[in-house]
């Protein structure tokens, strides 16, 4: 059964309760249910405090596990190049005669570094006698209309895993398509 009490507004509520005749019956009997009520709302409150504190230790530690994560795939790498510092103290190192060694320890050292981060996703962007390409080629210099081609390279560009990280900054020229027909 159904019963509306007053509240203080001048309206009624509507409770899903079968009050005793008894008013002070009645009254006990909404008191006990007032206080489940709160009991229920207490530990209601309770689980949303413990979920809140779990999601926020959560989003802690993941923050952590992401700045790891970072931390070792830097240390890999900068592990990885090591060697390359190693030979440029020795080439540095290497007494001058000329310069020859000093020049073979530097280009030695440029193919060690390029080997290690091809190694890591890194890829030089193919530039020279290539069709102009705006997504791979920086244009700085020459032009012209028709089908543009990089003549010259200024600036090697690279990919890192599939994805242009620096376009190669190049000149270009419009090609001659008539040439060699």
């Amino acid at each position: 059964m159904t019963d509306e009490l007053p509240v203080e507004d001048g309206g009624f509520v509507s409770i899903d309760l079968e009050l005793p005749d008894d008013p002070d019956q009645a009254v006990d009997m909404l008191i006990a249910e007032l206080s489940d009520a709160r009991t229920a709302a207490e530990s209601h409150l309770d689980d949303l405090k413990r979920v809140a504190a779990d999601f926020e230790n959560y989003r802690k530690r993941a923050n952590r596990e992401r700045e790891e994560i970072m931390i070792r795939a830097s240390e890999r790498l900068v592990t990885d190049l090591l060697p390359v510092l190693d030979s440029l103290e020795a080439a540095l190192a290497a007494e001058v005669d000329g310069g020859v060694r000093l020049l073979v320890g530097v280009r030695n050292t440029q193919q060690q570094m390029l080997d290690i981060l091809t190694a890591h996703g890194l890829e030089p962007i193919t530039a020279q006698g290539q069709p102009f390409d705006p997504n791979l080629h920086e244009a700085i210099s020459g032009g012209g209309d028709g089908h543009l081609v990089v003549v010259a390279e200024v600036r090697r560009g690279y990919s890192f895993n599939g994805r242009v990280i620096r376009p190669a900054l190049v000149q270009v020229a419009a090609e001659d398509l008539s040439e060699g027909d």
